[in-house]
C-alpha cells in the first residue's frame, strides 16, 4: 500500500497510552466518534524532526518536549501534539510520519470492543487495555499548565 492510501485508512490499534483509532483522515475520525467537527484532535508525530513541520516549540519547554513520555502538549497556537516513542505504535506512525489519535470509542462513551472493530479499516494486534491516559501541558512561551 502507498502512503496516499493509508493516509484515508483508520486503524484501530494499540497506542502508547490506550487503544486508539489513528488516521490522517480528520473528517473520518469526527464521523466515526460523532464529535463536534470544530474540536481539535492530538497530532502523534513519530520525531522531533515531524513535529518542527507543524509548529514551534517555545525555547524553555524544548528539553522538556525532547525528554518527555506518554506527554501530549498543547502548543500555543492551541494545537496538541505527541511525541511517540513507544515501539510498537511507531511501527505504524513511521509509515504515516504522524496522524490524529484519539481513543476508540463513541465520543462520551466507554470503550466497545464489538465498536471499535466494526468502524475501523485496519485492525493491528495486539489490542491490550492500558489505564492511565497520557499527561496533557498546555505550554505557553513563558509558563506552563498542567491540564491532566
Amino acid at each position: 500500500m502507498n502512503n496516499k492510501h493509508l493516509a484515508k485508512l483508520v486503524f484501530l490499534t494499540q497506542t502508547d497510552t490506550t487503544i486508539g483509532f489513528v488516521s490522517q483522515n480528520k473528517e473520518k475520525l469526527t464521523a466515526i466518534k460523532k464529535r463536534p467537527s470544530h474540536k481539535h484532535y492530538i497530532k502523534a508525530v513519530n520525531s522531533l524532526w515531524t513535529l518542527k513541520q507543524f509548529t514551534r516549540v517555545p525555547a524553555m519547554h524544548k528539553n522538556r518536549v525532547r525528554r518527555s513520555c506518554k506527554t501530549t502538549f498543547i502548543m500555543p497556537n492551541t494545537y496538541s501534539y505527541r511525541v511517540i516513542k513507544e515501539k510498537h505504535h511507531l511501527l505504524l506512525l513511521d509509515r504515516l510520519t504522524w496522524a490524529y489519535t484519539t481513543s476508540a470509542n463513541l465520543t462520551n462513551h466507554d470503550y466497545n470492543a464489538s465498536f471499535a472493530k466494526e468502524v475501523a479499516d485496519v485492525i493491528v494486534e495486539p489490542l491490550t487495555q492500558k489505564s492511565k491516559p497520557s499527561s496533557i501541558y498546555k505550554l505557553g512561551i513563558k509558563n506552563i499548565q498542567r491540564i491532566r
